[in-house]
Formats: C-alpha cells, sequence, structure tokens
C-alpha cells in the first residue's frame, strides 16, 4: 500500500490538533509549537500521514533535531511531546512503541547571574514602561511572562505583595512587591487607567481572560481590575477570537530592552530577562534569607530546583581559597 500523503493546504489534521489543544485549556503559545512540530514532523517525512509511520520515523526526526539541526534537549523533548500529543490525542493511537523513543537528557548548567552592582548598572539603562518591567522582574522574581500578564487586580499595595496568577505549572504564589517600586507602579497604573478609560469611551476596553470566565462573567473583561498592569501600546486581533483588544506588551519589546541596556552598561556577561529572576533568588540567599523560603517566592516545585543557586555561597565555588592565595 502506498503511503498516505497529507496536504498541508488542507490542513485537517492540524485543525483537529488545535482543537484538541483548545479543550485542554493550554495556552496560544503551546498551540503554536506542537502545531508546528506536527507540520516538520510530517514535511521531514515527506508529507507522509502519521498515521502510516511509527517509532522509526518518530526516532529518526529527533535524532535530525539532535545531530542536523544541533537543538537543545529541552526543545528535542518538546518535539516530543508535541508529537505524543499528536497521536495520543488527535489520531486516538496507543504508542507503546514510543517506549523506545529516548528523552534526551538536559545538561545541568549554572545560571548566569548578576552582581548587586551590575543589575543597579542595568536598570538604570533603562526607562519607560519597559524599564518598570525589568524592575518588576529582579525585584519580584517573577518569569518575564508572569509579569507582562500580570493584572491590575493581583497587586496589593497595601500588603507589599503580588500574586501570580497561572505561573509554571498552571500553580498560584505570592512574591514581595518592592518598596521601591510602590511609587513608579501607582504612577504607572494611573497612566494605564486613563488609557482603559479611553478605550472604554472608543467602545474596546476589553481584554482576554482565562478559561471559561468570559462566558461566565461576560462583562469582566471591560473591569478595571482585569486589565494588564502592562497593557501594549497598541490595540490587537486577538489570533482566537478575532475579537480587537489590547493585549499586553509584547515580550520581544522587553527581551530586547534588556539586551541594549547591558550593552549601554556595559556588561560582558549573557543578559536576558531570565537572568534577573536568577539574579533575584541568589541575592536573597547571600542576603540570608533561607532556601525554602526562596523556593516559594519562586514557585518550585522541588527545593533541589532552588538549590542550584546556592553554589554562589561557596567560596570559589568549592568552600575553600586559592592556593595562590595563601
Amino acid at each position: 500500500m502506498e503511503p498516505q500523503i497529507v496536504s498541508l493546504d488542507s490542513p485537517r489534521l492540524l485543525d483537529r490538533m488545535r482543537a484538541e489543544i483548545h479543550l485542554r485549556h493550554y495556552s496560544i503559545r503551546t498551540e503554536e509549537s506542537y502545531v508546528d512540530w506536527a507540520r516538520r514532523y510530517i514535511l521531514y517525512h515527506g508529507k507522509r500521514h502519521p498515521r502510516e509511520m511509527g517509532a522509526k520515523e518518530v526516532r529518526d526526526f529527533l535524532s535530525h533535531l539532535a545531530t542536523e539541526r544541533n537543538v537543545a534537549a529541552s526543545t528535542q523533548n518538546q518535539a516530543k511531546s508535541a508529537l505524543l500529543f499528536l497521536y495520543r490525542e488527535v489520531l486516538k493511537i496507543e504508542l507503546p512503541w514510543l517506549d523506545e523513543v529516548i528523552a534526551a537528557k538536559a545538561s545541568r548548567r549554572l545560571p548566569v547571574v548578576l552582581t548587586p552592582t551590575e543589575v543597579r548598572r542595568l536598570l538604570a539603562a533603562t526607562s519607560g514602561a519597559t524599564g518598570l518591567v525589568v524592575s518588576l522582574l529582579y525585584g519580584t522574581g517573577m518569569r518575564l511572562l508572569e509579569g507582562l500578564r500580570l493584572r491590575v487586580k493581583d497587586v496589593e499595595f497595601e500588603r507589599r505583595e503580588i500574586i501570580v496568577r497561572e505561573g509554571k505549572g498552571d500553580k498560584d504564589r505570592v512574591t514581595v512587591l518592592p518598596e521601591n517600586l510602590v511609587l513608579p507602579l501607582m504612577t504607572h497604573l494611573e497612566k494605564v487607567k486613563a488609557l482603559h478609560a479611553r478605550d472604554l469611551a472608543e467602545e474596546f476596553g476589553e481584554v482576554s481572560l482565562p478559561d471559561a470566565l468570559a462566558r461566565k462573567y461576560p462583562k469582566a473583561g471591560k473591569t478595571w481590575g482585569w486589565q494588564f498592569v502592562f497593557p501594549s501600546a497598541v490595540r490587537s486581533i486577538d489570533p482566537r477570537s478575532g475579537v480587537e483588544r489590547r493585549h499586553h506588551l509584547y515580550e520581544a519589546s522587553v527581551q530586547r530592552a534588556v539586551r541594549e541596556a547591558a550593552k549601554l552598561a556595559e556588561i560582558a556577561k549573557p543578559v536576558m530577562p531570565h537572568v534577573l529572576r536568577h539574579s533575584f533568588a541568589t541575592h536573597l540567599l547571600q542576603n540570608g534569607y533561607d532556601i525554602r523560603t526562596v523556593q516559594a517566592l519562586l514557585g518550585h516545585k522541588d527545593v533541589q530546583t532552588t538549590m542550584i543557586y546556592t553554589h554562589v555561597l561557596n567560596k570559589g565555588g568549592c568552600g575553600m581559597g586559592s592556593p595562590l592565595d595563601m
């Protein structure tokens, strides 16, 4: 029997994959990633239908990613997860043969950490809303998207805390609101509130809501509490609903601002927004906070994940001096 050819001009299979992803309330980023990996898998094997392929084809594709494309282990495992979803949830095919496909082992790397002096130089080189985001990432330990998705209702000025909703692993947690950011954040929110008022006057002002809240509370999307703390300067079309809305700041804008600030501050280390989270955790430990507290602030499930930051507490990395200094 000749192999069945999939036409990507008629993406019924990929549409079914999107529908299954929507059903499980996965993020749009996961949707885009999974569909893209499924498309690459099909194209790599000459547009053959996944039903006609099995363990060998999956293994060949993942090997191609590792040996020819030189992708990271995490990227290779993401591709495997996407193909698992395609077979199990979309095609409803059991995969006993997938046990033969071994997950790539991620390398254990020490995180890049800025010194307090480097952090001050970096923050001094930023400004505006993106500068406030960068300061908040360092001051709270939030991930970039956690900071950008922050809603007005989750900033607790009186208690000096921020509630991080639907963090990694779909978990909520509480982190600290730095005293030095209270006034700048209040001033920023006054501007955001004026922008929201203009949107409402123009019959817009509705933001996307998580899961089924939009159906349960149809007017909640226009309320002040649900607005993004860091809204985009322009409205755009929601790719899922087709509704014109004001989304949060684009993450690439913050990433670019951090790179440019690192150059201005003449920091030789590779600096990206996540480095601020690493620096937050490391500096708390250096200042004497216990590791369980830092674990809770970061939202780590296992304290072993937080333990990686303890390497900076040891003199010379091993708790000893060099013989050259003796």
